[in-house]
């Protein structure tokens, strides 16, 4: 039997409309609705101390940042990253005119493998661009490791990494440049949004001149910029989310420790371990379904899932290696991403948001205990 309202995979964390509303009487008492406003610096201050980082930059989405940070560091030549992403990792590479190098990940948190990454660098290879999976921090310390032998750039996508610390730090503090994205599907967002992250004063000002067409004033370009600004509407939005997302994140914990729970006798069905020191932001939970053991594909599961409501997805299918754009590298091949290709081939994000109910909880468990 088909429920009215599905059980979705995620769902935004909407501001209430009761606190939104004067934001937006001030907002039009101001008559100042981007540029730079008082909101964009207001939430400018405001997450960098939430994330703990010295210096932010917002952006209008989060493939925006993407594509900025490897204009603000000059990047060219070849890329190495990950085909187990969201398009717009590989995608911010291509525009740039850099050549993806695709290397395979890590079964343990679906990250880049330091080992493959070292063993795909060449001549032409200036940076590493790295996703923390599912929030998941990738090795840090192995990869600047390589990055310094080499002398290489990195820039840490960190789209699902909003929050996420590791020893009490900042995983944002990692690297050269880490980017972020809000967008309505993660663990905190500004409808549409996102956000460059750096270490100092001079390279923020670089960035926040590339956002805004390359001005560095009224009549002077100092760049070949792009428009990525973030509007004062969406600015106070974040505000007001921010002051929600903590309690969002603490209701996500609890889906993923009944979750954990529930399917960790569950034969043929692999969850991520939780990493030691690691505070998660619970953006997704994937599972991982093998075939031969559980007696099902992941497919089938999908399908069973879908026909009960319940909308899992199959994050991140397929790899972004056998796109039309990509699948002629020789780096692409299959061969060198077995890893990639079976998690990818395997994995199910399950119902993950604040606002699910313990019967949606419980129901999406009874589907994949009884499948």
């Amino acid at each position: 039997m088909k429920q009215d309202t599905p059980i979705t995979v995620t769902s935004p964390l909407l501001p209430p409309l009761e606190e939104f509303i004067p934001y937006l009487e001030d907002i039009w008492q101001r008559k100042w609705i981007t540029n730079n406003g008082h909101y964009h610096q207001e939430l400018e201050k405001a997450l960098c101390d939430y994330l703990g980082v010295e210096y932010i930059s917002l952006f209008t989405n989060g493939t925006l940042p993407l594509i900025t940070a490897l204009q603000a560091l000059r990047i060219g030549g070849e890329v190495i990253t990950t085909p187990y992403s969201f398009v717009a990792t590989t995608h911010s590479l291509w525009w740039n005119g850099i050549k993806p190098v695709f290397a395979d990940i890590d079964p343990a948190t679906g990250n880049l493998d330091p080992e493959k990454v070292e063993a795909a660098i060449t001549s032409r290879t200036t940076a590493i661009m790295p996703v923390h999976v599912y929030g998941n921090p990738c090795d840090t310390t192995a990869l600047q490791e390589i990055a310094d032998k080499y002398g290489l750039k990195i820039i840490y996508d960190a789209a699902h990494a909003f929050g996420v610390k590791r020893d009490g730090e900042s995983i944002l503090k990692a690297g050269d440049i880490s980017t972020l994205s809000f967008h309505a599907t993660k663990t905190y967002n500004t409808v549409e949004g996102g956000a460059l992250i750096c270490h100092d004063a001079e390279t923020k000002k670089r960035i926040d001149h590339l956002k805004n067409f390359g001005f560095a004033g009224e009549t002077e370009v100092v760049a070949p910029g792009i428009n990525g600004k973030l509007d004062e509407i969406r600015a106070a939005y974040g505000l007001i989310n921010l002051r929600h997302v903590n309690q969002a994140i603490e209701a996500r914990k609890k889906v993923a420790e009944t979750y954990r729970a529930a399917f960790k006798d569950v034969e043929g069905i692999r969850m991520f371990e939780p990493i030691p020191g690691v505070r998660s932001n619970y953006s997704y939970f994937p599972i991982f379904v093998s075939e031969k053991e559980y007696g099902k594909s992941r497919d089938a599961l999908y399908e069973e899932m879908a026909r009960h409501d319940v909308l899992g997805r199959r994050y991140f299918y397929p790899l972004i290696s056998t796109f039309s754009t990509y699948r002629g590298l020789p780096s692409a091949n299959p061969s060198n991403l077995p890893v990639a290709t079976r998690m990818a081939n395997e994995v199910i994000c399950l119902p993950m948001h604040h606002s699910l109910s313990p019967e949606d909880i419980y129901k999406t468990i009874e589907i994949i205990r009884k499948s």
